[in-house]
């Protein structure tokens, strides 16, 4: 399968923050901000694969300073690695005064996503290419940031299997 430039999964979204879109400190719900990067992320690894896709995970979303009512959260998401199925996305929030063009990053955010074929079974996705500087960042950390999501499942279905064998021990 042809790889894809990393640029042609590449998507920009912004919003301006209202009042309602805020908590009683007048900064922005994370819950809103999740819901923004996973709608970008999925447009990302939708344009990638030219496929329906899943989110099957949600590595991390580090909020690192708020975005205020009257500012505009500004994201832009691109497809930083794949794998025969998946694909990883990377989602940088950023904030932006309106009036004085002074940007500010808020959040930064690493998904995973499968693509899936007209049966809904995970279908192959084409490679990603790299290209600018900070793509190549990206892809270069994917395969580390992968081994750390498995790891984490593991994990989890150890701690279930115990669960599980506990629960079935007592009844």
């Amino acid at each position: 399968m042809q790889g894809k430039k990393a640029s042609e999964s590449r998507t920009e979204l912004t919003d301006l923050v209202l009042p309602p879109d805020t908590n009683f400190l007048g900064t922005i719900f994370g819950g809103n901000v999740m819901a923004y990067v996973d709608k970008v992320a999925s447009i990302c690894a939708m344009r990638h694969a030219r496929a329906m896709v899943v989110t099957a995970s949600s590595d991390s979303l580090d909020f690192i300073a708020p975005i205020r009512a009257g500012e505009a959260i500004c994201l832009v998401g691109y497809v930083t690695y794949t794998r025969t199925t998946s694909m990883e996305v990377y989602v940088k929030v950023e904030a932006e005064n309106l009036v004085t063009g002074d940007r500010r990053l808020t959040a930064t955010s690493y998904l995973t996503f499968v693509a899936l074929d007209d049966d809904g079974k995970p279908t192959p996705v084409p490679p990603v290419i790299p290209e600018t500087e900070e793509e190549i960042w990206q892809h270069t950390g994917a395969e580390e940031r992968h081994m750390q999501r498995q790891k984490r499942r593991d994990i989890r279905k150890e701690r279930q299997k115990a669960e599980d064998s506990k629960q079935e021990t007592e009844e």
